[in-house]
């Protein structure tokens, strides 16, 4: 066998360091991280304020996938 060939009980090697980060890429990164946790919350909140659906359609949103099923007859629009 030849040394350059890892042997399978060998850990992977270790990844190469990353490079410290500048002071705008964090601050823009904690931005980021701000708005995904907003909008998070905001949709969290519009979902619990909607009312629930009365006699809609089951299974998969109509208007999304083009086609409407009503008492075993699906029409297409």
């Amino acid at each position: 066998m030849s040394e350059k060939s890892p042997s399978p009980l060998s850990s992977p090697p270790e990844p190469a360091p990353r490079k410290p980060l500048t002071p705008a890429a964090q601050r823009a990164l904690a931005e980021a991280a701000a708005r995904r946790k907003a909008a998070e919350e905001a949709a969290a909140k519009d979902a619990a304020a909607r009312p629930k659906e009365f006699q809609g359609p089951k299974g998969p949103e109509p208007t999304r996938y083009g086609d409407w099923e009503t008492k075993g007859i699906a029409s297409d629009f």
